[in-house]
């Protein structure tokens, strides 16, 4: 395609071809680009890099040009790809066979048209013959022309589904489907709508009829490797677990801990690894291995036992919303975990998360979709959503100001993460000493506008409850302020909402896709231990609150009482996605939002008769218990 007089932007692409051939070794993938630098910053188009899998073949490199005014320059005559042949992520665990080859392209300048031909052969010894993948054209391609295709020897034809913006343009050929795009211009996905509305300029395909085929030929996979040798080591494991647990719920815990705590991470994508597990007593001979292989160690343990368990794909990406519109295909998930059916009920187990992520009744990461492995084949199941019964984030902070205004004031602050965030923080601490621990708070929180002082630092893990626990203590400073004739008072951290962002759209966007909310739930408790040289009928706060928006309740509750003022402010999502109407009658009660921080005001003098206006009691700090139900976080309906 010509380059325009007027081209702007970072480069021009005067052609781009991604082409895809099936055959019944595999599938080989050609590309071919040649574009135009318009501007410094698309320099680093000349730092190219492929990546193959030696098992399938090498790449074949056919040009690599500068074409420079009127002349071409024959790059693969004086340059050479450098080839990488170590794990280049080691650091990462990973085992992935992958050889990388990587080029700076020399003397490459504003002006010059870049163009780079190759092909790479691709064969996935799991599934033979049969393929499945997509093609994409992303939301926002620099202008120009592209060709997306599909082709396939005989008797390889896939299934299609082409993303409903590309369905007017599929061109179909005999052995062929191709896309093509001059200028397609920018198509984003409707703004705040959820993930499944990104899914579009797509082209997937794939050899796999329906799920239950897909579940299936997993299925035999995970049969063998989980099957055990006579003399396997692994059957000693479980005979010992056996015969210190008496329950099953016990035997299934402990052999999920064993799963956790010896066999380390390490992703295994050798030699087809990357879809076939590594069998049990491998994986438990070699103390490492991946999701595929630990599920397939946890299995052997639980047979073992008598315990009726099965694989489960899953996303851990988080891109599973709109799976139930795809083609059945292997390549859309990246997990696999254990469900285990124990005493009349189904607990989720996974060997990759560290031992303190016990068997539970549903799974610590949010799935929508995920598929069962079963040898008679099992639909996509889809797993309910509701609001988070416990808060994912919490903060508790005690302020002791009964010493009076003008002096530093006890201070205890506590903070709590469940989920994935509450995993890491324990990863985190959890390989620190007591010491060390204490030494990260003390010296780097010590002097601050918070802290005077660090004294203690106590940390732990409640497994029943998911909740990582922190707890600092000291002294520190109170910024109140001076209100003259006496008068004081404090924002109290913690207290406030900043407004919600308006839901709306281009006028150019779908205005009728529902608006998503990412799930949360957060509690923040404050507590003022009021000065004890003034009356606590002196002292009063400013606004309660109780609303929702957008489906998510926003509330905040005080109370005064035993010479403390206590404040308490939740937020949780109540929908994950909110219809247009909705949003509508939300945009419009916007302005009336209470964003007010939240202060405690000393009157001296002028008795508050807040108490009438109380309706629930709030707990302190001291009396709320961060492993208990949380029900104060929300409104009396709502509990």
């Amino acid at each position: 395609m010509p380059v325009p007089a007027d081209a702007s932007g970072l480069l021009f692409t005067r052609v781009q071809d991604t082409l895809v051939h099936l055959e019944d070794e595999g599938q080989q993938t050609y590309v071919g680009q040649r574009i135009k630098i318009l501007h410094p910053q698309a320099l680093q188009a000349g730092n190219l890099a492929l990546t193959w899998n030696p098992a399938a073949g090498a790449p074949t490199v056919h040009a690599l040009r500068i074409y420079r005014d009127g002349t071409a320059i024959d790059l693969l005559e004086s340059s050479k790809f450098e080839v990488l042949r170590r794990e280049d992520q080691l650091e990462m665990a990973m085992l992935d066979g992958l050889l990388t080859a990587t080029l700076r392209v020399p003397d490459l300048r504003v002006g010059d048209e870049l163009e780079l031909v190759f092909t790479v052969p691709s064969h996935d010894p799991t599934f033979g013959s049969d393929s499945f993948g997509f093609l994409a054209l992303a939301d926002t391609p620099a202008p120009g022309r592209f060709r997306l295709g599909v082709s396939w020897d005989e008797g390889q034809k896939p299934n299609f589904r082409v993303t409903p913006d590309f369905a007017e343009i599929a061109k179909n050929g005999a052995n062929s489907l191709e896309i093509h795009a001059d200028n397609p211009g920018i198509l984003n996905p409707p703004k705040d709508a959820p993930p499944r509305y990104g899914w579009q300029r797509v082209v997937e395909y794939s050899d796999f009829t329906d799920w239950p085929d897909v579940s299936r030929r997993t299925a035999t996979l995970f049969v063998t490797a989980s099957r055990l040798q006579a003399d396997s080591a692994v059957k000693e494991e479980a005979a010992r677990i056996a015969a210190a647990h008496e329950t099953q719920l016990g035997r299934a815990q402990a052999a999920l801990e064993l799963v956790q705590e010896q066999i380390r991470y390490v992703y295994v994508g050798l030699n087809g690894g990357n879809l076939t597990p590594a069998t049990a007593d491998q994986t438990w001979q070699r103390r490492y291995g991946d999701c595929k292989g630990k599920t397939a160690l946890l299995l052997a343990l639980l047979a073992e036992l008598g315990i009726d368990a099965e694989p489960v794909l899953a996303s851990n990406q988080g891109i599973d919303d709109g799976f139930d519109q795809r083609l059945p295909s292997p390549g859309l998930f990246d997990h696999v975990l254990v469900r285990a059916r124990i005493d009349g009920k189904r607990y989720w187990m996974d060997g990759t998360l560290p031992k303190v992520a016990r068997a539970g009744i549903e799974p610590l990461m949010p799935y929508r979709w995920v598929l069962p492995i079963d040898a008679r084949g099992a639909e996509l199941e889809r797993l309910s959503w509701r609001p988070a019964s416990l808060p994912l984030e919490m903060s508790l902070y005690e302020i002791d100001a009964r010493a009076g205004f003008d002096v530093p004031a006890r201070i205890a602050q506590t903070t709590v993460r469940r989920g994935i965030e509450g995993l890491a923080q324990y990863v985190q601490f959890s390989a620190l000493t007591k010491d060390q621990l204490e030494n990260i708070f003390t010296s780097q929180m010590t002097g601050g506008s918070t802290w005077d002082a660090v004294e203690s630092v106590t940390y732990r893990y409640d497994p029943a409850t998911q909740a990582s626990i922190l707890t600092l203590s000291g002294t520190g400073p109170v910024d109140w302020d001076d209100d003259g004739d006496g008068k004081r008072s404090l924002a109290l951290p913690g207290g406030g909402f900043s407004p919600p962002a308006r839901r709306q759209r281009a006028k150019d966007q779908n205005q009728e896709a529902p608006f998503y909310n990412e799930p949360g739930y957060d509690c923040h408790v404050t507590t003022v231990l009021l000065p004890s040289d003034t009356d606590p009928a002196d002292w009063s706060y400013n606004s309660r609150f109780d609303d929702m928006m957008y489906g998510r309740m926003y509330y905040r509750a005080f109370e005064r009482r035993d010479g403390s003022i206590r404040m308490i402010r939740g937020s949780r999502v109540e929908q994950r996605e909110v219809d247009a109407a909705t949003a509508a009658r939300d945009n419009a009660r916007l302005a009336d939002f209470d964003n007010s921080m939240a202060w405690v005001r000393y009157r001296p003098g002028t008795e508050s008769s807040i108490e009438l206006l109380q309706p629930e009691e709030v707990p302190t700090v001291s009396e709320f218990d961060v492993t208990g139900s949380a029900k104060a976080c929300l409104p009396n309906y709502l509990r």
